[in-house]
């Protein structure tokens, strides 16, 4: 065969061995976050040949076949390697560790384990929803809520309830993506709740508004839901109440007032019999003079 059809040949074979291992994961992890990669395939090492990982072009830790591992300069304490699974472990992993991670055999030719593309993400910062009161009756509530994050993004949409149920509105911007890659989003949730989510492939937060304690703690649409006349009924109620407790006062009044009537007849009654008693005593004693100077 021709040399050069030959080393065509083994080209097209290396491209074909490549293109076999092409899959590349996506991964997102938290920046101060440890980040683990594992191998998609088992590793065999034979004589004269090593596994690598790597990122981008540079190695980070190489293994040869004896077990003895080459750890690069600026990965010193902040990778391990698991030599049952050739697993790697990168600790407190911050932007600059964004980028391709490969792993590898290396010998007469290359044979990938494992490729990933990560992004190192900040955690997103906390969301807020305010609300703007538009209407508000007896039988229904408009009002527009506004979600904000603290590096000044904002959405807002408007939701129409009535006394059962809320819909949103069309209109309004209800999500967007911001210039950080994080998304923010406002929607109904629970039929009187408003949810602001403001999240990344990391982290989210939320905010809740509820809707009820804008719309339905309005003490006149309370009123007119109980009472027709809510003036007249409340008239009514305290009119009733100052009766009664008119009445109570009567009562105790006449019960007291009888109890000291009856002590103070009961003391004059006392009296009179002490009295008599004494008239009878004395004309005893004039009766026992008499017959005695007789």
């Amino acid at each position: 065969m021709h040399p050069i059809i030959l080393l065509f040949v083994i080209s097209l074979l290396h491209a074909y061995e490549a293109r076999g291992s092409d899959t590349v994961t996506p991964v997102f992890v938290q920046k101060g976050k440890d980040l683990l990669l594992n191998v998609t395939a088992p590793v065999k090492l034979v004589e004269r040949s090593e596994f690598k990982w790597r990122f981008n072009d540079s190695n980070i830790i190489r293994l040869f076949d004896d077990n003895d591992t080459n750890t690069i300069g600026p990965y010193h304490g902040r990778v391990e390697i698991f030599l049952q699974n050739h697993s790697l472990l990168l600790k407190n992993v911050q932007q600059d560790d964004s980028g391709r991670y490969t792993a590898a055999v290396f010998g007469n030719e290359i044979n990938y384990v494992g490729k990933y593309s990560v992004t190192v993400q900040d955690p997103v910062s906390p969301v807020n929803g305010t609300v703007d009161l538009l209407s508000n009756s007896s039988d229904s509530c408009n009002l527009t809520v506004t979600c904000s994050t603290q590096d000044s993004h904002h959405i807002n949409s408007t939701f129409r309830c009535d006394t059962n149920t809320c819909s949103q509105e069309e209109g309004g911007e209800r999500s967007k993506v911001t210039t950080s890659g994080t998304s923010l989003r406002v929607y109904l949730s629970k039929g009187f709740s408003v949810i602001c989510s403001h999240s990344n492939q990391v982290s989210s937060d939320e905010h809740t508004t509820m809707i009820r304690d804008f719309c339905f703690s309005n003490p006149v649409f309370l009123f007119s839901i109980t009472a027709p006349e809510p003036p007249g009924a409340f008239i009514a109620f305290v009119s009733v109440t100052v009766i009664k407790v008119l009445v109570i006062i009567a009562i105790t009044a006449a019960f007291v007032g009888h109890r000291i009537k009856g002590k103070h007849e009961s003391v004059d009654t006392e009296n009179t019999v002490y009295e008599n008693a004494q008239v009878k005593v004395k004309i005893v004693n004039t009766t026992s003079g008499s017959e005695s100077n007789r």
